[in-house]
């Protein structure tokens, strides 16, 4: 093997958290590992980015998996070994509670899986049966074989429940937070969200995903990880079947032993030398999302008598993962208030706050023009703003208006922008590899 400096044991494509997350592993093994990164902050889908004194958090709404300290074999307990993280460095705090909310029923997602089959007996008396039996057939897949793609969730439920109201609440929170797949889930990713979900729950550091991310970073530089931000990769050189080459955006070029890549499917395949620009077109995913983001006066945040954590809601008839054909599908989406987690005495966030994600349609926000866009953006931030308070116990608009302190939004253009994902896709190509 060369020793030349240019020449790395392993180089990995992106510094979102799995990238980073994949150096800490091969550093801690003594390979000599490069994560190269085109925009100017880690993190990828789950970032912050500062205006003023605030720092917003985009993607991580929370941290899912959780489990009470001293929980033997969790899925969270196992990475945090891997990484050699301790609990107290994540500084995770157990959410208040969410809901699931759909056609006047709601099921409560509590950290405390019981009190989620109370309240499916509670709202769907016929299927508590169908309900656990599901869920035993679901804790009983090797989660050694969950890398394996394809079935149909929607199909499963459908045959498992023969209901299509619970089919529906159960898909609502499973395919916003981890589904590729319009109207759908594949089943190997649903057993991991109902894991991940409902059996165990959320929770989140105090400053938020700052925390997880400056922890990757420490441990990257621990094991001698090096990282270049602000310089993706221009070309992958192909020579038979190997890559010889990465040609960097700053026109100079590496070689690795092996090559890791979190960009994506078809945003990988399209950096080879050997592959058409347009390679992959019918693979790339369509479901983007627009999210708005307020803060308000912490005082008057307090009095608005909002409790939840996060509510997933719809308000149409049946539920539609799709990519919509305006910009925004309002009828169903995320709202979350990360103010609602247990902080600890004397920890609160400076500010209420309050987040609202919904389907949204790439091609239709990068058609406009910028003035238009802008002002989609505005009418955007009011409309979802008003569909999520009706969810929550009401507070008048002059109330609301006067605590308001900022307003962002960001739409699938800004993920395209910020991340490459092609179509602002969230969670890339419905094709897994």
């Amino acid at each position: 093997m060369t020793t030349s400096p240019s020449h790395y044991d392993a180089v990995i494509i992106g510094a979102g958290m799995s990238g980073l997350a994949a150096g800490v592993r091969l550093g801690m093994y003594g390979q000599k590992v490069l994560v190269l990164e085109r925009h100017n902050s880690p993190g990828g889908l789950n970032s912050f980015y500062a205006r003023g004194r605030r720092k917003y958090d985009v993607g991580l709404h929370a941290l899912t998996n959780w489990v009470p300290e001293g929980t033997k074999g969790a899925p969270l307990v196992k990475l945090m070994r891997q990484l050699r993280i301790k609990r107290e460095e994540l500084d995770l705090c157990p959410q208040f509670g969410s809901r699931i909310t759909m056609a006047g029923k709601n099921l409560h997602l509590t950290n405390r899986f019981e009190d989620l089959v109370a309240d499916v007996a509670r709202e769907f008396p016929q299927q508590i049966d169908r309900f656990l039996a599901l869920d035993k057939y679901l804790s009983g897949l090797d989660e050694a074989a969950l890398e394996a793609s394809g079935g149909s969730a929607r199909a499963l439920l459908d045959e498992s429940l023969a209901h299509p109201l619970l089919r529906d609440m159960l898909l609502l929170p499973t395919c916003f937070y981890g589904s590729a797949v319009e109207d759908d889930i594949e089943v190997s990713q649903f057993a991991v969200m109902w894991r991940s979900l409902f059996k165990e729950g959320f929770a989140r550091p105090y400053i938020g995903v700052r925390q997880v991310i400056r922890l990757l970073l420490d441990r990257c530089r621990e094991y001698q990880v090096e990282r270049r931000m602000k310089c993706g990769v221009r070309r992958l050189v192909v020579d038979g079947q190997r890559v010889s080459a990465l040609e960097l955006d700053d026109g100079s070029a590496i070689t690795a032993t092996r090559i890791y890549s979190s960009a994506g499917l078809v945003e990988t395949q399209r950096l080879r030398s050997d592959k058409s620009p347009e390679e992959g077109a019918t693979k790339i995913g369509r479901l983007g999302y627009t999210e708005t983001i307020s803060t308000y006066q912490a005082s008057s945040f307090a009095d608005f008598g909002w409790k939840d954590t996060i509510v997933f809601f719809c308000d149409a008839e049946s539920f539609s993962y799709r990519s919509p054909q305006g910009l925004v599908d309002p009828q169903s989406g995320v709202i979350c208030i990360p103010n609602h987690y247990h902080y600890g005495a004397g920890r609160q966030l400076e500010e209420g706050w309050l987040r609202v994600t919904a389907l949204a349609n790439h091609d239709a926000w990068c058609r406009l023009p910028e003035s238009e866009y802008n002002a989609q953006k505005a009418f955007w931030f009011s409309q979802l703003n008003r569909v999520a308070r009706k969810h929550l116990p009401a507070v008048s608009d002059s109330v609301h208006e006067g605590a308001l302190t900022s307003t962002d939004v960001f739409t699938p253009r800004t993920v395209r922008k910020f991340t490459g994902h092609l179509n602002g896709a969230i969670y890339g190509s419905p094709t897994k590899r």
